[in-house]
């Protein structure tokens, strides 16, 4: 064998028990196996026809190809049903007749526009019992409201004077009956006191004119005010005529209502004395039975007009608390009635159905004079907004993280032939599907603002393109090897730049390469090759038997594939992803 002269991993597998002798009855069984695969290929490739170029000893076929520039298109391809950018079903809960449906199929109409009118005479009936029901609770209600603050406002027991408290005939803890006096109060600050002028005098008297009062007992004067005069007159002692003038005195704090005294206004004296009285006495009585609680105002102290005395509780609580009951069920009947009220409004609103978007009528089932009865299908139209279409397309969990918003998409469709439609994507969802083999995918929408002559329901195709490059030097993709090495003839004029430390078969050389974009048939080199060059690679029955027996090798026992293999970078077989496939570039 010549010294340049390589043989792939298979031939150099089995030339290895000739240099290195196996021990085991084992290994030996291997050797022969690989020995009898290794004959059987060769005479299958002898047996082959064909104008592919041997390599060497090995009888590995080589199929040889140009470097050439050509169009390479990287893309992930799927397919989909086109939908509307939105659509409705109009249905109806109401029953009747209808009495208008303006409208026909293919018409468009706007959002809240009328579609249909069903009779509601019943309803209307409904609402007007609603409402007088609403009406009852609310009086109900009042009355109710009424009642609670009256059985609120009776636990106090109040007084109808102002002035002190001089007696006190119950204590906390004692029960009292409506109508029990419980105490007196006073207002002894001031005094009133009452006596006769003669009437001709008495007509010339004014209220808050000055007087002075002379008390009987002790002829002591006090400064008093005329608080009234009578416009009546009576015959008095002697048959004299008189008219009763009533005086106010502040008490100094020894007037009781047992002292007498007599007046003069104006120089005219009264025609008799008169008995001091209290402008304000009154007794405080409980209106309701129970127990006392608390004593507000004590003996001795004073209290306001309507003040509070004392609170009433034990057994009246249970008074209070019934009316706050039937309050608060007073207030959920009105609530009740009035909830009946909106459900009776609501349900007329449903007699008369409006649109609920702006779109075209695609779907009309119902017209005017048709009945709408119970048991029936209830759907009446249906409305497409037509203003975009979109359709979604499955994406590999492998190709996802290549998809973008905002991305261009071309659509196609059978329906329409010859036609190129532009997308762009909307939407790359986060949700995650499970495929077939226990695959992943994701949705990706698609949306198209122009598609005349595509109808939503069609299928379409979507091809997404990830990169793409025009007229450059490109090889086949199976051609790249591990490292990024492509194998040439010797002839070529990149054969200048072989890789001296790498064998390669007779009338070849290995050069090392720069790749750019690839899809699954062709990838585009960037540096290491030019026109005029010859690649070789594996031809597929070779590259196949090979494969085989590498597999059963162990990949050739650790060797590399020269000549062939599978392409640098990572580059993906061609398959299907997410429902379409990768495609590839044309020339």
């Amino acid at each position: 064998m010549a010294k340049n002269e390589t043989v792939d991993a298979g031939v150099q597998a089995a030339q290895a028990p000739a240099k290195k002798k196996k021990k085991g009855r084992k290994t030996l069984i291997v050797l022969l196996i690989i020995v009898a695969a290794l004959v059987g290929a060769a005479l299958l490739l002898k047996s082959c026809s064909g104008n592919k170029r041997r390599a060497g000893a090995s009888n590995v076929e080589y199929a040889e190809a140009q470097v050439e520039k050509r169009s390479i298109k990287s893309s992930l391809s799927g397919s989909g049903s086109l939908q509307p950018a939105d659509s409705y079903t109009v249905t109806t809960l109401v029953e009747g007749e209808i009495l208008s449906a303006d409208f026909e199929e293919g018409d468009m109409v706007e959002k809240d526009a009328v579609l249909y009118r069903v009779d509601s005479s019943n309803a209307s009936n409904s609402i007007e019992q609603a409402q007088n029901s609403r009406n009852q609770a609310e009086r109900s209600l009042e009355q109710q409201r009424r009642n609670y603050e009256k059985a609120v406002d009776k636990q106090y027991v109040r007084s109808d004077v102002a002035g002190t408290v001089i007696s006190m005939t119950v204590e906390v803890g004692d029960k009292v009956n409506a109508g029990q006096t419980v105490a007196t109060v006073r207002d002894s600050s001031v005094m009133e006191l009452e006596v006769p002028f003669p009437a001709d005098d008495a007509q010339g008297f004014s209220a808050g004119q000055t007087a002075t009062v002379t008390l009987d007992s002790t002829f002591e004067t006090l400064t008093g005010t005329v608080k009234d005069v009578s416009p009546v007159s009576v015959v008095g002692v002697g048959n004299t005529i008189t008219r009763a003038v009533t005086v106010t005195v502040s008490n100094p704090g020894g007037l009781t209502d047992t002292q007498s005294a007599t007046v003069s206004i104006g120089g005219v004296n009264c025609a008799g004395s008169g008995t001091f009285t209290y402008r304000a006495q009154g007794t405080v009585t409980s209106s309701v039975s129970g127990t006392v609680t608390k004593i507000v105002v004590p003996k001795g102290g004073t209290v306001a007009r309507d003040g509070t005395v004392m609170i009433i509780g034990g057994d009246y609580a249970d008074t209070i608390q019934s009316a706050s009951d039937s309050l608060q069920n007073s207030s959920n009947s009105l609530r009740n009635a009035q909830l009946s009220v909106e459900k009776a409004q609501d349900q007329l609103d449903n007699y008369t159905i409006k649109s609920p978007i702006s779109g075209t009528i695609v779907d009309k089932q119902y017209k005017a004079g048709d009945t709408i009865v119970s048991g029936t299908g209830r759907t009446l139209c249906t409305i497409y907004d037509l203003s975009y279409l979109e359709m979604t397309i499955n994406i590999d969990e492998l190709d996802i993280t290549t998809i973008k918003v905002g991305q261009t998409v071309d659509i196609t469709a059978d329906a329409v032939e010859g036609r190129r439609y532009s997308g762009v994507i909307t939407k790359v969802s986060l949700l995650a599907s499970s495929g077939s083999g226990g695959a992943t995918y994701y949705p990706v929408t698609i949306r198209l603002d122009e598609f005349d002559g595509l109808r939503p329901g069609m299928n379409a195709d979507a091809e997404i393109v990830l990169e793409e490059a025009s007229d450059v030097l490109a090889i086949p993709s199976r051609a790249v090897n591990r490292g990024d090495y492509v194998l040439i003839t010797a002839s070529s004029p990149s054969a200048a730049n072989a890789d001296k430390e790498r064998k390669a078969p007779d009338g070849y050389v290995y050069v090392k390469v720069t790749t750019g974009v690839s899809d699954d048939d062709y990838t585009e080199i960037t540096s290491g090759l030019q026109e005029g060059d010859t690649i070789a690679y594996r031809s597929n029955s070779g590259s196949n038997n090979m494969m085989g027996m590498g597999m059963g090798m162990g990949m050739g026992m650790g060797g590399g594939m020269p000549g062939g293999g599978m392409p640098s970078g990572g580059n993906r077989p061609s398959g299907n992803y997410s429902g379409g496939n990768r495609t590839g570039g044309t020339r």
